[in-house]
């Protein structure tokens, strides 16, 4: 009898094991999703991903967690989810840093088309160009001019090697043919305030950091790079106004580790259209200074790819190499 209960046990296990339930992708999300920020908490992205996560979880009944992991470019964050399970628990909030870093860097270690999934194209912030309130230009035309007679005489802040305002800067002097100097700080508000001490000259930043700043008058807005004027600052012009064809700034988009089930892309890409397409949710995407996008997977990858090419141009011309 004891031998013949004992034999039983391994069948009963199995049994056991072929009832449990199997998550499927179809019921995705079944526990709390984890969502990078490869920056530090309060910057840009990090106010746009938490815009977003709030709506996700309110739609798809789980909580959206974020994880602020800062380093080298993005390139930190960016990895920690290339190299988690591709299951939708894991996902990134990209920026503009995912198509400069493989020009930037000598060895990058991962490919972004090849080892992460778009999955939706959240925002886009044009750059604005700042200036030092005492300095005697009030245009596109006059900085121009300005430049031209004094080359290398103005300086601008960055947010590093390699940020977005270092490349917004390099593609304004690739575009105009003028020479600027270069100084890195450690974010947007150190950057912003040496504009205002007059430590540097200019900047060319998101609107966020230096809205207040342009209220009050403590820098000069110069123009926008964007091909039309943005609503929470309908005095300054266009670039294209001022006789430049420039556009460029910091754009925001949703991706998740490459072999994500497609069900999984399709889920998260339908509650992220939803999120985007609310009032109220598009309303604090453009107190930020930016404009709530959501594209296609599809058509996010081809946004990346174009990006990366023309991100090379002007890496390549300025002879930016980080190791």
């Amino acid at each position: 009898m004891c031998r013949s209960r004992a034999a039983l046990l391994p069948a009963i296990a199995l049994a056991s094991v072929a009832v449990q339930p199997v998550a499927r992708a179809e019921d995705y999300p079944l526990r709390s999703v984890d969502l990078i920020v490869p920056f530090a908490a309060g910057g840009g992205t990090d106010v746009l991903a938490r815009i977003l996560s709030d709506g996700l979880s309110k739609r798809l009944g789980q909580s959206f967690i974020l994880l602020n992991r800062p380093g080298a470019n993005t390139t930190i964050g960016t990895l920690s989810a290339v190299r988690s399970k591709p299951d939708g628990y894991t996902l990134v909030m990209a920026s503009i840093g995912l198509a400069a870093n493989p020009s930037l860097y000598k060895a990058l270690p991962f490919e972004p088309l090849k080892d992460l999934a778009p999955i939706s194209l959240i925002a886009n912030a044009p750059t604005v160009l700042v200036v030092n309130a005492s300095l005697p230009v009030n245009s596109v035309a006059d900085l121009i001019a300005y430049l031209r007679n004094r080359p290398n005489a103005l300086a601008y802040a960055s947010y590093g090697a390699g940020s977005g305002p270092h490349l917004a800067a390099e593609l304004f002097q690739f575009t105009t043919g003028t020479r600027l100097l270069h100084v890195p700080y450690a974010g947007g508000a150190p950057a912003a305030y040496a504009v205002v001490g007059n430590n540097v000259q200019m900047l060319f930043s998101s609107v966020l950091p230096v809205l207040g700043l342009i209220r009050s008058g403590s820098v000069k807005p110069i123009a926008i790079a964007a091909n039309q004027r943005l609503a929470l600052l309908p005095e300054v012009p266009t670039f294209l106004e001022g006789g430049v064809s420039y556009q460029t700034g910091t754009w925001f988009g949703l991706l998740a580790p490459a072999k994500t089930p497609d069900t999984v892309i399709s889920i998260l890409h339908k509650a992220t259209l939803e999120v985007l397409r609310d009032e109220d949710t598009r309303a604090k995407i453009v107190e930020q200074g930016a404009e709530a996008v959501g594209n296609s997977p599809g058509d996010f990858r081809a946004f990346i790819k174009e990006e990366t090419d023309r991100l090379s141009v002007v890496i390549r011309s300025a002879k930016i190499a980080l190791d």
